[in-house]
């Protein structure tokens, strides 16, 4: 046997205990898209992109040219309460500009 004592650091369990942290998780993303009308101008739809979506002009075009040509657009991907706001602003202005615009939201 050895004179030698063992000192605390070379216990293994000795160590100080720290509190294991919960994992988070991301949250669930939203794709918030806007639908094709016959009605609601395109000047309008830009409007709207660049307000509420923080869109440049040369993107919110872009935007909204895809939903002239294909029934549809992606406007942005954020968390449900974003999503579900950007959604609600929109709605509210075009149903305060007589526009029949329609917006759904989607899970990514």
């Amino acid at each position: 046997m050895s004179n030698e004592q063992n000192t605390p650091k070379d216990r293994p369990d000795s160590g100080v205990l720290l509190e294991e942290r919960p994992k988070t998780q991301r949250p669930q993303l939203y794709k918030v898209i806007m639908l094709n009308d016959d009605y609601t101008p395109m000047e309008f739809v830009v409007y709207v992109l660049e307000r509420f979506f923080s869109k440049n002009e040369a993107a919110a075009t872009q935007i909204m040219l895809q939903i002239h040509q294909t029934g549809m657009g992606i406007c942005g991907v954020y968390t449900f309460e974003v999503a579900e706001a950007k959604l609600t602003q929109t709605m509210n202005l075009a149903q305060k500009n007589d526009h029949p615009l329609q917006l759904r939201l989607e899970k990514d």
